[in-house]
């Protein structure tokens, strides 16, 4: 089982997340954020993946501080779920429907962390949450996963329906991504015969 745990604690927050990729969408979330609760719930969900994430945070500050930490933590666990990344198909696309809106992803289990963030969300929250905290959240996972994300938003005015359909396309995407290729025998899914480790110096 491709698995992830990690406990990461600071001044501010302390979490702990457990990840299994080849999972069955469980989900446990409790972050003190709700409306990120609901988008983990998307990404167990439709990636197929088991997650478990405990977080206790300065919320009583704002949601910044546990929002960025659990998506470092994620980021961190599915790093060290894939490994060296053998027999991945390593990309994955996925366009989510929600209503109205469109959400476009594209993801390479690269190793190399870049971000490209094309959501435009009209509302400034969504009940208590700041929806400037989704690229946050991604930010996080990003640069602590070795992701290669492109998330654009092709259609869309519901701020709610925006943002949950980027996670939906996010869940789908990894889920591609991360399947094991039976064709690939095993092999690192790269013409160099290795990819970049994130974390790595």
């Amino acid at each position: 089982m491709r698995t992830g745990t990690i406990h990461r604690v600071t001044g501010e927050t302390d979490v702990r997340v457990a990840l299994n990729l080849d999972g069955t969408g469980r989900c446990q979330a409790s972050t003190g954020v709700p409306f990120l609760d609901h988008m983990l719930h998307q990404i167990s969900s439709h990636g197929l993946i088991d997650l478990d994430i405990q977080a206790n945070g300065d919320t009583h500050i704002d949601d910044h501080h546990t929002n960025e930490d659990v998506g470092i933590s994620i980021g961190q666990a599915l790093a060290q779920a894939l490994g060296d990344r053998r027999g991945i198909h390593r990309f994955g696309h996925f366009v989510a429907p929600l209503d109205e809106a469109l959400v476009q992803v594209a993801l390479d289990c690269s190793g190399r962390p870049h971000l490209s963030y094309g959501l435009v969300i009209p509302a400034q929250r969504i009940g208590r949450y700041d929806t400037e905290l989704v690229k946050e959240f991604f930010v996080a996972v990003v640069n602590n996963s070795g992701l290669t994300l492109h998330i654009r938003q092709l259609d869309g005015v519901n701020s709610h329906h925006i943002v949950e359909a980027c996670f939906k396309a996010f869940a789908r995407a990894l889920r591609l991504a991360t399947e094991i290729d039976p064709r690939r025998a095993g092999a690192v899914p790269s013409s160099k015969g290795v990819l970049e480790q994130a974390g790595a110096g």
